[in-house]
């Protein structure tokens, strides 16, 4: 099956996930290192010292198999792992092991919503060539930028950190289509519960470019997903613009510099012969299909699954049950606050209101949950429901809560959020009218935006404690009347 492009480009992604193991691929040595100093979880064998011998860790083995699975790959027999041969200051042995000919499976398939031309919205297929396990190099720490440095320094804290590499053909054909690829991955690891995304250097990206059938170049080490689609686009850009000069694009390494957004050259692109692949002599190969009947059993409600089912159970919107699925978390909690209150309303809430207030503040679900509890989402959806406030009021009760916590009903109190009655609105509308007679006398010469003008008048003088629909019928009925119509 040959890959399609309809645009020349062509793209395919090494995806390298940490797993959530507690020690290290070969050693003992923790993985809890982000917010330690550098270089204190080390040892002998994560710092390659002579004598020192790897020991396979058994749950990094089981987790690779069970991405395995989740992505439709065929699980091989055995796996060996090999040495792979380079020399560069952040990989203390003078090789990587990692896997070669034997790798922990193949052949699988995700399925992402195509964002190409004439599509319709249809599910594209990115096949999987293969997923393999291999320990992390360390870590370089550059005084500026990479090209302008005069020094690095070298932290080996993630010196055999487990990984899991995805390598997919190369069938994507867009910088975003790379993005919404690895948003699906990221979202199948989190529900596996072997990778955690929100932690820094997660999850690294070696992206496969080439454009109108030229060269491929390599663009190393995006440390971000959404980092791929930027450095992607660059690419696109500076190779065809050597073709557009009669030039050739060279087979290479690049670097991406996030600050700059730009790729730089680092070295001309290796070959596989060049690594001196063999088998690791200090490890044995490790038979695997008999653990893949037993780890199947372990996987869990995957998100296209669940978002099928969200579909069904709860009759909202593919739209919302997609954005309610994606996390792991975000569809954990709306299932909790669905059990209370209508689905659908909730569905709202969550996927529209809520998820736009963690991105904006850039915070996970799980770190929102620490502030604002399913409890507490029921009881303002309560009180909307009631009439107790308003949507703007219960808008304003999230963003307090994610901002500095409390509980719903002492926000109200507060912030002074509790809706108003029909007579109170209507003295508003009435001093607004009276108050604003040229935006009146526009309106009533047909110019819509007016209304517009006046509402939004009429909420800053009941601080938001009216509900916008009842606020536009009244100011309609009003300034259309003939007792008021001399406005």
């Amino acid at each position: 099956m040959k890959s399609r492009s309809t645009n020349g480009v062509k793209i395919g992604l090494e995806c390298h996930a940490q797993l959530l193991t507690k020690s290290k691929l070969f050693c003992p040595c923790s993985t809890d290192y982000h917010n330690s100093e550098p270089n204190t979880h080390v040892c002998a064998t994560c710092l390659g010292l002579p004598g020192a011998l790897p020991v396979v860790n058994e749950r990094a083995i089981r987790y690779g198999i069970k991405v395995a699975l989740a992505l439709g790959c065929e699980v091989q027999e055995e796996i060996i792992f090999y040495r792979k041969n380079y020399y560069y200051p952040d990989l203390p042995r003078g090789f990587q092991i990692t896997q070669y000919d034997f790798p922990i499976a193949l052949n699988g398939l995700v399925r992402i919503e195509s964002v190409s031309d004439g599509d319709g919205g249809k599910e594209r297929e990115i096949r999987i060539r293969r997923v393999h396990m291999e320990e992390d190099p360390g870590r370089l720490v550059y005084k500026g930028t990479i090209d302008t440095a005069k020094y690095s320094l070298v932290d080996y804290n993630r010196s055999g950190i487990p990984l899991v590499e995805i390598v997919t053909e190369p069938d994507l054909r867009s910088p975003k289509e790379a993005r919404i690829f690895l948003g699906k991955l990221r979202s199948i690891l989190g529900y596996l519960g072997v990778f955690d995304g929100d932690l820094e250097g997660a999850m690294r990206v070696d992206a496969n470019i080439s454009v109108g059938g030229g060269e491929r170049a390599e663009v190393k080490n995006i440390s971000s997903y959404k980092g791929v689609e930027r450095a992607l686009s660059f690419e696109i850009t500076r190779q065809k613009n050597l073709l557009r000069r009669g030039l050739g694009v060279k087979q290479e390494t690049r670097h991406y510099d996030e600050v700059r957004g730009i790729t730089l050259s680092m070295r001309t692109k290796e070959f596989e012969h060049d690594y001196r692949y063999f088998p690791e002599p200090d490890l044995v190969p490790i038979r695997i299909s008999d653990l893949v009947e037993e780890i199947r059993k372990e996987i869990p409600e995957l998100p296209d699954e669940k978002k099928e089912r969200f579909v069904s159970q709860y009759s909202i919107t593919r739209e919302h049950a997609n954005a309610l699925t994606f996390d792991r978390d975000i569809a954990n909690f709306y299932e909790e606050v669905a059990s209370k209150i209508n689905t659908g309303l909730c569905a709202t809430w969550v996927a529209d209101v809520l998820k736009g207030e963690l991105n904006y503040r850039a915070i996970s679900m799980r770190e929102a949950s620490k502030r604002i509890s399913a409890v507490d989402f029921v009881a303002i959806l309560n009180h909307l429901k009631r009439g107790v406030i308003t949507e703007r009021g219960a808008t304003e009760i999230i963003r307090e809560m994610l901002d500095r916590g409390g509980k719903p009903d002492e926000i109200v109190r507060k912030k002074e959020l509790a809706s108003i009655g029909s007579t109170e609105i209507e003295k508003a509308v009435l001093a607004v009218i009276k108050e604003n007679k040229d935006a009146v006398e526009d309106y009533k010469a047909g110019k819509k935006e007016a209304l517009n003008f006046l509402v939004g008048q009429v909420m800053k003088k009941t601080r938001g404690r009216a509900e916008p629909k009842e606020v536009t019928e009244m100011l309609k009925e009003k300034i259309e009347s003939r007792i008021l119509g001399k406005f």
